[in-house]
């Protein structure tokens, strides 16, 4: 198989993420078009679910942290983490909904509030960080800018700061307004309350909205306090040192993209800190 290409077998796929890249295994639930973290489990079993972005999906790392907690506490873990992906990739996801709502517990990464539909512009459905379009609502406040640039919700919010940070703080509120609508909706589909899992990065110097993940406060998780089993906020950082590098997986092509995830020992810090949690749930 060439690089790049893909082979369906089944609901499940392997593809190549990249020159000379080892296979990745992802999976699919139901009728569900989420590419989730593989193997697909049976759900035949009591079992917890994580839903998350890149970390959760552990992106280039052979054993994320909901591997690693399954390993520590005894108890089937299923991955739904998807690269990109943000609460509208899951609000909007019937199936991985269900798998969510009949697990025994629940462990939901924070995820970005700039990857979200809103008034002001449109995301991709699955891709949640690819910008689609802008409302006319938002071209009126930016008449300055071409919005045929933007790619990517970052790079697209980024700029629109940097050109007014007046005009900025009515975008910015209307995301985390936004935000906080979408984890009530998700958090109201589940039996049991959930933990939220806020993997918190520093921000970098040259990080225009500040430290992912981007606008979300603590004020807004407190907010959400009454609907939770608890939140677990663990301090993480991208790849730092090179012997990080050796004992992960991605092609020569790979090796920036690969340096800007958390690394498997940051993996196991997390894991650490969910399964002491989960043992004194369930």
């Amino acid at each position: 198989m060439k690089s790049g290409e893909k082979e369906l077998v089944g609901d499940m796929s392997f593809e190549l993420p990249g020159a000379g890249a080892p296979e990745d295994l992802l999976c699919r639930y139901g009728a569900s078009k989420l590419m989730c973290r593989g193997p697909r489990r049976k759900l035949d079993r009591p079992y917890v679910a994580f839903l998350g972005g890149t970390e959760t999906y552990g992106k280039f790392v052979k054993q994320p942290f909901v591997a690693l907690v399954e390993r520590d506490v005894g108890q089937m873990c299923v991955n739904l983490g998807s690269v990109n992906s943000g609460l509208d990739a899951y609000i909007q996801d019937p199936d991985i909904m269900r798998i969510a709502r009949d697990a025994r517990l629940s462990v939901i990464q924070v995820m970005g509030a700039q990857n979200l539909s809103n008034r002001f512009y449109r995301v991709h459905p699955r891709r949640n960080d690819r910008f689609l379009a802008a409302s006319s609502l938002l071209r009126a406040i930016y008449r300055d800018i071409d919005f045929t640039e933007f790619h990517f919700n970052k790079h697209m919010l980024g700029a629109l700061k940097a050109m007014s940070p007046d005009r900025f703080s009515i975008v910015q509120e209307e995301l985390q307004e936004a935000w906080l609508g979408r984890m009530r909706l998700l958090l109201s589909a589940l039996k049991r309350k959930p933990l939220l899992l806020w993997l918190h990065h520093g921000a970098e110097p040259d990080a225009v909205l500040g430290a992912d993940p981007l606008l979300v406060s603590q004020d807004m998780l407190n907010k959400l306090r009454p609907d939770l089993e608890g939140v677990i906020k663990v301090p993480v950082k991208r790849v730092a040192e090179p012997a990080e590098l050796d004992r992960m997986r991605f092609g020569l092509m790979q090796v920036p993209a690969a340096s800007s995830v958390i690394g498997p020992s940051t993996h196991c810090t997390i894991a650490d800190q969910i399964s002491g949690t989960i043992r004194g749930i369930l």
